[in-house]
């Protein structure tokens, strides 16, 4: 065999000798392959537990509880006293509204049991109506009101009875709801029945943050 034979036999990069023909792959070539790809599939299957282990634990870092379920805040308050709302402004019974919106989201949410005085109770609730208003939001024919809007801001506490410790506090908690305006006598009902939604709404706001810690 002469030299350029000898050469056209050797294998190439790319598998194939000289003569055109396929080669042998060398074998520790291909055990390399195999070991590569199951290097790769032991690091996939370590991102996917670092990532479900990073989704578990970061919640928890940053202090948030989610609601319902039965990692809640304030463990030791039991009873809750939801006190005499005061009122600030010129809307009759507006204070006794927002209490009974606040009374019934604690009836309803079974987390706390209401407590009939504040001296049977773990923590007292308290509320004072700041502020509401109600201004036009759509227009009709003749430049009058189509829609009004209500607006209230509240200032508001969930603290521990005995010692007296704020655990909760928000000073402008703020909220809106929109009524239609008809007839004298329909836009006051539709008045009314928005004012108490609005405390339902804003009660159920507040007592999300407050069962979240936040």
């Amino acid at each position: 065999m002469t030299t350029e034979q000898a050469r056209d036999k050797q294998p190439t990069l790319n598998g194939r000798g000289g003569d055109g023909r396929e080669g042998e792959q060398p074998f520790g070539t291909g055990m390399m392959g195999m070991k590569d790809r199951k290097k790769g599939r032991q690091f996939l299957n370590w991102l996917l537990y670092a990532g479900a282990a990073l989704f578990v634990l970061l919640p928890a870092g940053c202090g948030y509880h989610f609601v319902g379920g039965g990692d809640t805040a304030y463990p030791a308050i039991r009873t809750v006293f939801v006190d005499v709302f005061a009122n600030r402004t010129s809307e009759a019974y507006a204070e006794n509204i927002f209490r009974t919106g606040f009374i019934n989201r604690y009836v309803q949410e079974g987390r706390f049991k209401l407590a009939k005085s504040r001296g049977e109770a773990d923590a007292v609730f308290r509320g004072t109506v700041k502020n509401l208003i109600s201004y036009p939001l759509a227009y009709k024919e003749g430049n009058f009101s189509a829609e009004d809007r209500l607006a209230v801001t509240l200032e508001l506490s969930f603290e521990e009875r005995q010692s007296g410790r704020i655990l909760w506090s928000e000073g402008g908690f703020s909220g809106t709801v929109e009524y239609p305006v008809t007839t004298a006598g329909a836009t006051e009902t539709s008045r009314k029945n928005a004012l108490i939604k609005l405390a339902d709404d804003t009660a159920e706001r507040a007592y999300r943050l407050i069962i979240s810690g936040f």
